[in-house]
């Protein structure tokens, strides 16, 4: 799996997206204004950054399976 270029881009954004997630777990708990400026833009980032991530997993998986 190291070998294939794709599945360490899959994986890549696969941590991109948990990272954005985390941030923004962590920017609802820290709260104040500093949650009411940032956590639903992050959120958002998330949601768009996962709809790629899966985009590109089902894109990973079609291409395994010899695109057909």
């Amino acid at each position: 799996m190291l070998s294939d270029p794709f599945a360490i881009i899959v994986t890549i954004s696969v941590l991109v997206v948990l990272v954005i997630l985390m941030a923004g777990i962590g920017t609802f708990g820290k709260g104040g204004g500093f949650a009411l400026k940032h956590s639903n833009r992050l959120m958002r980032y998330r949601v768009g950054a996962q709809a790629f991530a899966v985009l590109l997993i089902v894109l990973f998986a079609w291409l395994r399976s010899g695109g057909n």
